[in-house]
């Protein structure tokens, strides 16, 4: 592997490149079997039958985006392939805070075009790549937690370097540069801006002091020569999706961790390793310069990442908590709800090709007002299986079903997963909770290795249930109602609530479902949010060079659903190159903060380096956004 060149891949291809599969099942058998389910979107599709949406994959031909704006506070509006934000007529944007901004007075004009962050003002400013995001009032003030989930070292380092650290110093410049920022922000009557020396600012990053509860806590498997307790780890990395509890914390969610460890010596490739896709050189060649991140001397450091990590905004001086009950895995975001007894409900998905989608349950209950401890450290994790027939199950993960013990099943959720027969998805990222009525909604990306490639594990992808085509690079969308209008039931059924696709280039499932049409079609869904009217936002992080299987497809969007109708109409465009990527609202609700990922270009700057930012969004007249 050349390391040079990892850093230019996706998180998946990186994986792929350092643990190849090789095909296992035979085509025939797999579209065969893929046409044999045309009907299971029946009830998820209100405007054709299954058999018209394995036809056209369209509404009509003539359906435009101006067709569907009725059913929208906008008119939608449509693609874009240029290096600018895009919103509908009578919306306004700006952004709110950009990489390389200052939190601290002593960090104001810290960044420069040319040479971007010093490395001792790193922490000291807003951090890289900005994701998940929330929004918090404290004290009648308004704080944002906001995920910085990885870097682009060939901006962030000296030129000199190529992309890749060559000291320990540039080491620590890319380990401040992600992780989680906080930030109070406040309307200065020129719409909103950092208040720069606010009490609640604050840098969370790869070497910020945390601690651990829950089963794993504590175990042998997260002992470190550092931490022989296993209970004081350091770090969160790859901070990708968020969530929100219900008494008013930040849960950041780590994704691809395993990136960040390699080895200078031998070291042993257990099943864990491989799973997880750990090898012996890491992305960004922390292992040169920091023990911790060497396999060879710290086999264990790993463990102690790929967790739900709880922040409290509040305080800037609290300690994170990696809470180990939530399981370790390629976390995406975590949505919080309730069960109909006060049980505490987290959905969560694993955001790798063939991985499994999650639900804890706590066994203690909640009221408003009532004591915290013990709901994200004392509960049951269960993983999905989706069945054929448009019902599902909660399947728990025990010691009696795994034939597990309690630390290694939470390390090794995934290995756990596998052993009680979880259905294989196409990436689970985003999970959504309507606001309005008991069903949850779930952003499966893509899987390029859907019916070719078995998981990480060697567990088979069939085509079928809510997976429903070969080879997808489109995603889709799966919808679930828990039995009994109950998140804490261990049974739902499920329909797609939209195929993702291009019915300009194809016909059938590659098309896309009956709501996906040529005025509305994107690829790779990924961060979704309710707002409080019950519509659901959809942000994108897919192919945008507009050619092949995504020609026409445009750049990045943020497009806006109707759940009762199955409509979708695109909201927003992003820069080329760009993933939009979190979104939250000010409490008043009249704008809406947004993520925009790794731009190309020199946006939004029009110079210089692409900075990623979160944007405001608002619209001209001064009413409720979401």
């Amino acid at each position: 592997m050349d390391i040079k060149k990892t850093v230019d891949l996706s998180w998946d291809d990186f994986d792929e490149l350092r643990d190849p599969r090789p095909a296992e099942n035979d085509f025939d058998r797999v579209v065969e079997r893929a046409m044999s389910r045309r009907g299971f979107l029946s009830r998820a599709l209100v405007f054709g039958s299954g058999a018209a949406v394995f036809g056209s994959g369209v509404l009509g031909s003539a359906t435009s985006a101006r067709a569907q704006a009725a059913a929208f506070d906008f008119e939608p509006i449509g693609i874009a392939t240029d290096f600018d934000i895009h919103v509908p007529a009578g919306y306004q944007w700006k952004p709110l805070v950009r990489w390389g901004d200052a939190l601290f007075s002593e960090a104001d004009g810290a960044y420069s075009a040319e040479t971007g962050v010093p490395v001792d003002m790193s922490d000291k400013v807003f951090g890289e790549n900005t994701d998940g995001m929330e929004t918090f009032e404290v004290d009648g003030r308004t704080v944002l937690a906001i995920n910085s989930e990885y870097v682009n070292p060939k901006i962030n380092l000296p030129e000199a370097s190529e992309g890749m650290p060559q000291s320990e110093e540039e080491v620590r410049l890319l380990k401040n540069m992600q992780g989680v920022t906080v930030l109070e922000v406040a309307d200065s009557g020129n719409g909103y801006e950092v208040v720069v020396d606010s009490p609640f600012n604050r840098r969370i990053t790869h070497e910020t002091q945390m601690t651990m509860d829950g089963p794993a806590a504590g175990s042998d498997l997260v002992k470190t020569n550092a931490d022989p307790d296993g209970m004081s780890s350091i770090g969160t990395m790859n901070n990708c999706g968020s969530g929100k509890t219900l008494w008013g914390t930040y849960l950041t969610c780590e994704e691809n961790f395993n990136g960040y460890f390699g080895a200078t010596g031998d070291y042993e490739e257990t099943d864990g390793i491989k799973r997880y896709g750990i090898g012996a050189e890491g992305r960004y060649a922390y292992e040169k310069f920091d023990p911790r991140y060497d396999l060879s001397q710290e086999p264990n450091e790993p463990n102690r990442h790929g967790w739900v990590t709880e922040i409290d905004p509040s305080d800037a001086s609290s300690v994170p908590v990696k809470h180990t009950a939530l399981g370790r895995f390629k976390h995406e975001n975590a949505e919080m709800v309730q069960a109909e007894d006060g049980r505490i409900v987290v959905y969560m998905g694993d955001d790798e090709r063939g991985e499994f989608m999650y639900k804890y349950v706590s066994n203690g209950t909640w009221a408003e007002g009532e004591p915290t401890e013990g709901l994200l450290s004392d509960g049951t994790l269960y993983v999905a299986k989706f069945n054929d027939d448009q019902t599902g199950e909660w399947l728990p993960l025990t010691p009696e079903t795994t034939g597990m013990e309690m630390a290694e099943m939470l390390v090794f959720a995934r290995m756990a997963g596998s052993k009680v027969g979880a259905t294989t998805m196409d990436r689970p990222e985003w999970i959504a909770a309507n606001p309005l009525r008991c069903e949850a909604y779930c952003a499966l990306t893509n899987n390029k290795n859907r019916g070719i490639k078995p998981n990480a594990g060697g567990d088979e992808t069939p085509v079928g249930g809510p997976n429903p085509r070969e080879a997808n690079n489109y995603g889709q969308i799966v919808r679930w109602w828990p039995t009994g209008e109950d998140h804490g039931a261990e049974t739902f059924t499920w329909d797609l609530y939209v195929m993702a696709g291009n019915p300009e280039v194809h016909e059938g499932m590659m098309g896309g479902s009956a709501n996906v049409t040529p005025g509305n079609m994107f690829n790779s869904p990924d961060g979704m949010a309710f707002d409080t009217k019950g519509m659901l936002w959809i942000q994108t992080d897919g192919d945008d060079d507009n050619e092949g299987d995504f020609a026409g497809m445009g750049n990045n969007q943020m497009l806006v659903g109707n759940p009762e109708t199955g409509e979708i109409a695109r909201f927003l465009t992003a820069p080329n190159g760009a993933e939009v990527t979190g979104l939250t609202w000010s409490p008043d609700r009249k704008v809406a903060f947004v993520g925009i990922q790794h731009p190309g270009g020199s946006w939004p700057d029009g110079e210089g380096k692409p900075r990623s930012s979160v944007i405001s969004v608002w619209r001209e007249d001064g009413e409720a956004l979401g």
